[in-house]
């Protein structure tokens, strides 16, 4: 496979992470506007999309095949445990 095909297929492999992230990240940031004015955009969506891309990772592992139900199921919980976390968690009073 040449270069250039490997790049593609990993890029279109990790594309649903980066995006559900972006829009998820976006929505946050709109409904809960006082809530996360603290919060940057780029760190809900960093936050958000490395986790996403992992879930994708080990559904591809464990399943054998991209695109099962299961593993995107488990990226739209991941992302909102994620975002939640970066988001709304109370740092610890030290």
């Amino acid at each position: 496979m040449p270069i250039a095909d490997a790049f593609w297929h990993i890029a279109n492999f990790f594309s649903p992470s980066l995006s559900v992230a972006v829009i998820a990240a976006s929505a946050a940031k709109l409904l809960w506007r006082r809530e996360l004015a603290a919060v940057s955009w780029q760190r809900l969506v960093i936050c958000s999309a490395i986790p996403m891309a992992l879930v994708a990772a080990a559904g591809l592992v464990i399943f054998e095949r991209d695109g099962k139900m299961v593993t995107y199921v488990a990226m739209v919980c991941v992302c909102a445990a994620s975002l939640w976390w970066a988001g709304f968690r109370r740092p610890s009073a030290r």
